[in-house]
């Protein structure tokens, strides 16, 4: 590589890229009752929406990050930035829901390409010594991201149109693709073995969980057609992910997924952080996007204006909580933060009446704000920390397919607990007539509210469990200092470089 390497720039282009494709996992919460409307869909369907784009997105990242090592980062994360950019026009020029869902596929499948090559690029590009604040400056990103999307596709929804949710990645996109071909360097690649079998068994497992979770209220958890039964796909899909993780086991060529790496207990407790994470960020917006637009009537600018001080508060301390975690380490810090989302979504769900004031409501989003600026950069920084450098890459394409398998979780389970709460709470429920505009009696008024605050304690619960798991995390090695040594399995990169 006979090219400068300034590794700062680099990364703020990468982050362009990163930060609209994490922006693009929660971007359509707030517009789903518009969309629910213009397509005359039901609730189940329209998260499709969300988790069509979750399930390619992470379904990939497993053999997406091999493909940059074999032909470089920098090319793979380009035409990624291509086919996101492609499918983004196509998913604002949808002229039905099921082409929505499809186009929303593909663009999951160009961000899979794209977040383990950002991951390789901050391994290769920075020394040790900058590496934790490197990290720490993604994983903020990341993270606000995916606090400013709801808001975002709230102001887009309610001034220029639903499609423009889509539309605007376009621009955006053009822009990173010409600041990454000047700022980020080329690396070379390096040859890769394939595990085509993994990538099947974890595929086709995960798919077929999220199918039978998410509809299983459609089908009234019965069959689906002839022999197969909504919970046959889910038994069959567990047991297909079990297949997965014994192979990975028994493989001792390339696996996808080297177990050796959860030896190291701060990444396993990372990893079950994330998935956990991804569960209650993923939750959280839609019921408040249903609750603010349908039960108390706001248009989408100001129901996303009701998340903005989660946002705001974020974005200012996630810096200065960063700093602290490398000083103190991430146990407390998390803890607090997790404890603390979790008291914001439990105040959420108790003020989520028909006649709360709407400043009341603005609370439990500054709070939720507090608790985030200590949950993505603290977790991302630490995950691969005590690993040994020839094993950064493949932990990190690890700790990224389980945050966004925990986001595909945390949609179709969401899916099915709304849709039962609904059902509970106003009575002759039927999907599809919960939309902005709609006509609703008093009582069921009341009970959309209701739902919707019950619907919260997913996220709530979900946080709760984060702050138990990371009381196991131990103070990490610091920057560049030696990794303990590993053993067995062969160090391969899955999200970054495997040398």
């Amino acid at each position: 590589m006979n090219q400068t390497v300034r590794p700062w720039p680099a990364l703020w282009a990468l982050c362009i890229g990163f930060f609209m494709i994490l922006v693009d996992t929660t971007i359509v919460a707030i517009a789903n009752p518009v969309i629910l409307a213009a397509f005359d869909a039901d609730l189940t369907t329209v998260i499709w929406v969300t988790s069509a784009y979750l399930l390619a997105y992470a379904v990939p990242l497993l053999i997406t990050g091999r493909l940059g090592d074999r032909f470089g980062p920098k090319r793979v994360y380009l035409v990624g930035l291509v086919v996101f950019t492609l499918a983004s026009l196509a998913c604002g020029l949808a002229g039905s829901i099921g082409m929505l869902i499809a186009a929303r596929a593909v663009q999951g499948f160009g961000a899979a390409l794209m977040t383990p090559q950002t991951m390789a690029i901050i391994a290769r590009v920075f020394p040790p010594r900058g590496r934790g604040q490197a990290m720490g400056a993604w994983g903020a990103v990341g993270g606000l991201a995916t606090l400013v999307g709801p808001i975002l596709g709230g102001v887009l929804t309610d001034t220029v149109g639903w499609e423009w949710i889509f539309f605007v990645n376009v621009p955006v996109g053009i822009i990173a693709f010409v600041v990454a071909w000047r700022l980020v360097p080329n690396l070379d690649g390096h040859p890769h073995r394939f595990d085509w079998l993994g990538v099947a068994l974890s595929g086709i497992g995960l798919f077929l969980l999220v199918f039978g979770i998410q509809e299983g209220e459609v089908y009234d958890w019965g069959v689906i057609l002839g022999p197969i039964t909504v919970w046959g796909l889910i038994v069959a899909g567990v047991a297909l992910l079990v297949l997965f993780v014994v192979w990975q086991r028994l493989n001792r060529a390339e696996p996808l997924m080297p177990l050796s790496l959860f030896r190291d207990r701060n990444f396993s407790v990372a990893n079950a952080t994330i998935f956990l994470v991804g569960v209650g960020i993923t939750a959280m917006p839609v019921p408040l996007a249903f609750y603010f637009q349908v039960a108390r009537g706001l248009d989408p600018t100001l129901a996303a204006l009701m998340l903005a001080p989660m946002a705001v508060v974020s974005g200012v301390l996630g810096p200065f909580v960063g700093r602290l975690s490398d000083r103190i380490g991430p146990r407390w810090v998390t803890f607090g933060a997790f404890v603390v989302s979790a008291v914001a979504m439990l105040w959420y769900s108790a003020s989520m009446t028909l006649d709360a004031p709407f400043w009341l409501l603005l609370l439990p989003s500054a709070l939720l704000g507090v608790g985030v600026s200590g949950m993505f950069g603290p977790l991302a920084s630490t995950a691969t920390r005590n690993l040994a450098h020839t094993q950064a890459g493949a932990g990190s394409g690890v700790y990224s397919t389980t945050r966004q398998m925990g986001s595909v979780i945390g949609s179709a389970v969401l899916a099915v607990l709304m849709n039962l709460t609904l059902a509970a709470q106003i009575r002759g429920f039927v999907p599809g007539t919960i939309h902005p505009g709609a006509e609703l009696s008093a009582d069921d008024g009341a009970g959309l509210a209701t739902a919707m605050s019950q619907s919260l304690l997913l996220p709530a619960i979900a946080f709760a469990v984060c702050a138990v798991v990371v009381v196991f995390f131990t103070k990490p090695r610091p920057w560049g200092a030696p990794a303990a040594p590993t053993v067995s399995e062969p160090a391969v990169a899955v999200g970054g470089e495997g040398r």
